[in-house]
């Protein structure tokens, strides 16, 4: 684990075609200013090329001034899993792409940011390189947050794929993850955050 001394931070890896003006992600920038953890929040834009998405999160995290823990929702749950591997950190999963059980080819082809409008052409390069970035979770790693109503991906490959881990599966919602804001305290608590003076 991280052997940092400062305040710990939560780094949240959006998803695919998302931002961090994605629901979630200003939810809890939100609550955590609220409770005086502004400085502790990170939520960095992921370019749409996943090696050049992964070149950018790494010093974010190797400059923490404390511990980090990730929070990655849908594609970005998969990013926070190579990096919480590669960096020796726990992560909260929401909804996350498993992405050796997905047919990538269907997501090559052109796409536009929902938030920003950027477009962006996702290729078979693209896709060789989230594939490249899979690695088994360590168990104690994760905590895995999922909705079994989740209309673009299958549950069951995540429950499956983090078998061993923390899990929370709760009946119905859907991608976004309904139930979001219930959970905000709890994975405050996970990433060890305290509430600020």
């Amino acid at each position: 684990m991280d052997g940092k001394l400062g305040q710990p931070q939560i780094i949240y890896l959006h998803g695919f075609c998302s931002s961090p003006a994605s629901w979630k992600s200003r939810l809890l920038a939100e609550e955590m200013a609220r409770r005086g953890l502004a400085g502790q929040f990170v939520c960095p834009q992921l370019s749409p090329v996943p090696d050049t998405a992964m070149a950018e999160v790494g010093p974010l995290i190797e400059q923490a001034p404390g511990p980090v823990t990730l929070v990655g929702s849908s594609l970005g749950g998969h990013y926070a899993n190579h990096l919480a591997e590669k960096f020796g950190l726990k992560a909260v999963l929401i909804n996350p792409a498993t992405v050796d059980r997905l047919d990538l080819a269907k997501f090559v082809g052109d796409h536009v940011n929902f938030h920003t409008g950027e477009q962006f052409f996702f290729s078979e390069a693209h896709a060789a390189q989230l594939r490249a970035q899979v690695v088994r979770p360590t168990p104690a790693r994760y905590w895995l947050l999922l909705e079994t109503g989740d209309e673009v991906l299958d549950y069951r490959q995540a429950q499956d794929f983090y078998a061993a881990c923390r899990q929370t599966v709760l009946n119905g919602g859907d991608h976004s993850f309904t139930r979001f804001p219930e959970f905000i305290p709890q994975i405050l608590e996970f990433a060890e955050i305290r509430a600020g003076l």
